[in-house]
């Protein structure tokens, strides 16, 4: 048997997401019922996305995620019409109570309802702006796939673009063992250009955030590298004579060290440069390519080889809320 033809399963998307987006959104709108009950709200949150659930969805993200945690499978359109309705409902609430949904939410075994709760807390961020933030940096800690921690890249963009002293939230997570901290690193600094899209786009942003990429370019991760070169795509936009003056540094110290680690970061970034800068900097790192099992050779990694490992960011006891 033939696998259906792209156009079949789009169609088949688009459809069962508008069967079954008004429904979703009524679901949210009557989850305002239960705020004060976080329990009875996680309950009433999860047999409403076992209703929502495609089996064809859950196993594309089995797919693309491989090793991602247990999910319903809920289409990310549904999803947000869900949290729409239930923004609507509760403009006027106190953020407190979404607070404590969003930490009991966090228990919950599916990742929907995790990925539900960012956008709670990004609600919370102005109001309740420290607690929010022991949730979000807990969050980061428990992260353990790549669709989690680039939905949780939201609210921690919203909330460096916020605060600018925030972003030593990011500072210290370029020295952290989890490969998915280091993600959410250049997962931020990519969201940032677009969700808040004045602030986000300040030329102090680049500054911030090119040294933060400088640390971390070199990383043997894949899910790393994957982030590195998004945000050096979306910094373009922020400030493209400083991102290229980044680039092509980077690109000196991988000719000079055929780094292949490096070397695809920058590649992978080339489309969002002018061609000119794009061909000169594709032609000085040609025949440079990243070899299997080879270490890191990031600034981070240095650091850490001289200084020793900070203690795995999973084992930290968690404070009150």
């Amino acid at each position: 048997m033939t696998a259906p033809a792209q156009s079949e399963v789009t169609a088949r998307a688009v459809a069962f997401v508008a069967e079954r987006r008004d429904p979703a959104e009524a679901l949210g709108t009557s989850l305002a019922d239960l705020s004060n009950d976080p329990d009875a709200f996680a309950a009433a949150l999860r047999r409403g996305l076992i209703e929502l659930a495609d089996p064809a969805y859950l196993a594309g993200q089995q797919r693309i995620a491989p090793g991602i945690g247990a999910v319903h499978g809920v289409r990310w359109p549904l999803l947000a019409a869900v949290q729409r309705g239930f923004r609507n409902a509760t403009r006027g609430d106190r953020p407190t109570a979404l607070l404590f949904i969003a930490d009991r939410l966090f228990r919950e075994v599916e990742l929907e309802a995790r990925w539900f709760a960012f956008g709670l807390l990004e609600r919370t961020l102005a109001a309740e702006t420290e607690r929010t933030w022991q949730l979000l940096r807990r969050a980061a800690r428990e992260a353990d796939d790549w669709i989690t921690v680039d939905s949780l890249a939201h609210p921690y963009a919203k909330g460096i673009a916020a605060e600018p002293y925030r972003w030593a939230e990011l500072e210290q997570l370029v020295y952290s063992p989890s490969r998915w901290e280091r993600r959410l690193v250049g997962s931020t600094i990519a969201t940032m250009t677009h969700v808040d899209r004045r602030r986000g786009r300040d030329p102090d942003v680049a500054v911030h955030a090119l040294p933060l990429l400088g640390q971390l370019i070199g990383d043997a991760e894949p899910d790393v590298q994957k982030a590195l070169s998004w945000a050096y795509r979306s910094l373009t936009v922020v400030d493209a004579e400083a991102t290229k003056a980044a680039l092509r540094e980077e690109t000196d110290r991988a000719a000079r060290t055929a780094d292949g680690h490096r070397a695809w970061v920058i590649r992978d970034t080339l489309s969002k440069l002018d061609p000119a800068t794009a061909d000169e900097l594709r032609d000085r790192l040609a025949g440079i390519r990243k070899h299997a099992g080879a270490p890191s050779t990031s600034a981070a990694a240095d650091t850490i080889a001289h200084f020793g490992r900070l203690p795995d960011p999973r084992q930290h006891p968690e404070p009150p809320l």
